[in-house]
C-alpha cells in the first residue's frame, strides 16, 4: 500500500474517533454525580430512593404519619435516630412541622415503605445548621421507614 493512502486512513480514523467521542460526551454530559440509578432526582435537588415499596396507606398532606429514621451527614456521621431512642416520630405531613426535605420526601410513601432521602441544605437547616449537631450548609441523608398513616 501507498504511504499517503495509509496516512489518509489513519487521519480518517482519528477524525472518526474524535467525532464519536464528541457525540458520546454531548449525550452523556447531562448526567452528573448526583444522578444514580434508583433515585428520583427532584428539580430542587432532593433525591429520593425507594429502598422498599410499602403496600399500606399512602402518606398524604394533612395526614399524621409515624416514622422511624436515621439521620446522617454526608461523611456518614449519625446525628439522630428514632431507633436509638426506641421511639418513632409522628407529625402532620404538609403542616410545616418538619424540614422541607421530609415534607416532600415522605409524601406518597406507603406504610411499610423505606426511603433514603438525600436532602440539600436549602431544604434542611441551611446556613444556620443546628449548633453542635448539624454544620451550616450540610446535605443530610435520612433513611426513613413509614410505620403508620392516620
Amino acid at each position: 500500500m501507498n504511504k499517503k493512502y495509509i496516512q489518509k486512513i489513519l487521519i480518517s480514523l482519528a477524525i472518526l474517533i474524535i467525532f464519536a467521542s464528541t457525540i458520546y460526551y454531548a449525550t452523556n454530559k447531562q448526567k452528573n454525580i448526583n444522578d444514580f440509578d434508583g433515585y428520583t432526582n427532584m428539580n430542587n435537588n432532593l433525591k429520593i430512593e425507594d429502598l422498599k415499596i410499602g403496600d399500606g396507606l399512602e402518606a398524604q398532606n394533612g395526614k399524621i404519619v409515624t416514622v422511624n429514621y436515621v439521620g446522617k451527614l454526608l461523611d456518614g456521621k449519625k446525628f439522630d435516630s428514632s431507633y436509638d431512642r426506641n421511639q418513632p416520630f409522628s407529625f402532620t405531613l404538609g403542616a410545616g412541622q418538619v424540614i422541607q426535605g421530609w415534607e416532600q420526601g415522605i409524601l406518597s410513601m406507603k406504610i411499610g415503605g423505606e426511603r433514603k432521602l438525600t436532602i440539600p441544605p436549602e431544604m434542611a437547616y441551611g446556613e444556620s445548621g443546628v449548633p453542635n449537631v448539624i454544620p451550616p450548609n450540610a446535605t443530610l441523608i435520612f433513611e426513613v421507614e413509614l410505620l403508620d398513616v392516620k
